[in-house]
């Protein structure tokens, strides 16, 4: 099967000890850092607009 994606680069900063965590955790699942984060990214619950706290 042949995805086709929208791509958009994320550059983010992580501490060495985050960065030993995730490269485990790939090591020890046989999968890369990128799907690892894309899996992550996509289980964030995210409230819709009328249950956001009012702004100032």
């Amino acid at each position: 099967m042949n995805k086709k994606w929208a791509v958009k680069r994320l550059t983010i900063n992580l501490t060495s000890s985050e960065v030993e965590k995730l490269e485990k955790y790939s090591q020890e699942t046989g999968r890369p850092v990128t799907d690892i984060i894309r899996e992550l990214i996509r289980h964030l619950a995210v409230a819709s607009q009328s249950e956001l706290p009012p702004t100032a």
